[in-house]
């Protein structure tokens, strides 16, 4: 028999956090979250997402054992703001038993009914600064800091289920010795004189700070077209400059600016640090800390984290400027393998710009969606 209960306490929010830590614990490609950090996430008080967004976390229990989790996700500025009545699932884990899984999923299209919502969809966080999707190939490829791993029995559970494909990604790893500067070096000098921009790099992370409000809007304007996009309120904005500038390396950032210094275009990478975290194993202390820090300065393979361009700059070069600084910081720093987050397949544009790194796709993802009744 397969019990269902709802997260209240904080030893059972514990316990959601670290279950997937015991169904993984033979995987060589899963990369851990940190623990303190999963845990904040679904704090109320410190996490602002809450102002317009609400969770609700469900254990799966069978023979006194937890054998899956789930969190049912709305978030509103997506169904008011945008008038699209999803009901979201994430953090979805469970064994291989697809009768523990139809148990966490109709809990799911339960609320999702409660809430006049049409269909659900997942696994997906709050918004498109979150993970995404189960993975459909590439199974015996090392995930990432900013993606989720499984197993392949999930797609089967999903299938059998009934759920259909909602959007496909795909992920690449690409050799930077094959990243031949020349392809972009002499156009992102065109570009700067014909549209007065220059490039702005860094050596201090402090002084990334002033910028951020404007790499946000710039991210949100760039990113407004896709299908997965969600408004990214001023609060989470701060949060995730707490939350995220200090994993940054500033070499790592690069900004293009126009002639009145407004921010028109961005580049993120940050050092890969799946091995730091599979060393950590959740843990940031008494050791886990020092695994972060060698990674962030000595990692060989760095991974693409965001970019973005303004609509109106789009389709003009602006990108080669951005590689052109990346590939003489990656040189410098001896980098060895960029690797490609994921990234949606009906992007064209975004395929467009990573054509001559040579990108080869190393793993494929996808969300199911299923309609409420």
């Amino acid at each position: 028999m397969i019990i269902l209960k709802e997260v209240h306490k904080k030893k059972d929010l514990k316990a959601f956090v670290k279950f997937p830590f015991k169904l993984n614990k033979n995987s060589k490609y899963w990369v851990p979250p940190i623990i303190s950090e999963e845990i904040k996430t679904f704090n109320k008080k410190e996490n602002p997402v809450f102002n317009d967004a609400e969770s609700r976390l469900f254990l799966a229990y069978k023979n006194n054992e937890i054998v899956g989790r789930i969190a049912a996700i709305i978030n509103w500025l997506e169904v008011k703001n945008q008038t699209l009545k999803k009901m979201r699932f994430g953090w979805f884990d469970v064994i291989d038993d697809i009768d523990v899984t139809k148990v966490l999923l109709e809990k799911v299209i339960e609320i999702g009914k409660e809430n006049n919502l049409e269909f659900i969809e997942g696994p997906v966080g709050f918004s498109n600064l979150d993970k995404v999707g189960v993975v459909t190939e590439g199974f015996d490829q090392i995930g990432s800091m900013i993606t989720w791993h499984n197993p392949p029995y999930y797609v089967t559970h999903f299938k059998k289920l009934g759920y259909d494909v909602a959007k496909s990604y795909s992920e690449n790893i690409m050799e930077f010795k094959n990243i031949k500067r020349e392809s972009f070096s002499r156009i992102q000098a065109l570009i700067k004189k014909r549209y007065q921009l220059r490039a702005l790099t860094f050596t201090k992370n402090k002084d990334i700070l002033p910028y951020t409000d404007e790499m946000f809007d710039v991210f949100s304007k760039s990113h407004a077209v896709l299908s997965t996009f969600v408004e990214i309120n001023d609060e989470q904005r701060e949060y995730f400059k707490k939350k995220f500038i200090g994993f940054l390396n500033p070499e790592y950032v690069k900004f293009v600016l126009d002639k009145d210094d407004k921010l028109i275009g961005f580049g993120i990478v940050t050092p890969s640090y799946a091995k730091a975290l599979q060393k950590m194993n959740g843990k940031l202390f008494p050791f886990g800390i020092k695994h972060l820090l060698h990674a962030k300065k000595h990692a060989k393979t760095v991974t693409f984290y965001l970019i973005g361009v303004l609509p109106e700059y789009q389709n003009k070069g602006v990108t080669a400027i951005i590689f052109d600084e990346f590939h003489k910081t990656f040189t410098e720093k001896n980098i060895e393998l960029c690797v490609r987050g994921p990234e949606l397949d009906d992007n064209v544009a975004i395929q467009q710009i990573w054509k001559n790194f040579k990108p080869v796709v190393n793993k494929r993802r996808c969300t199911f969606r299923k309609d409420i009744a």
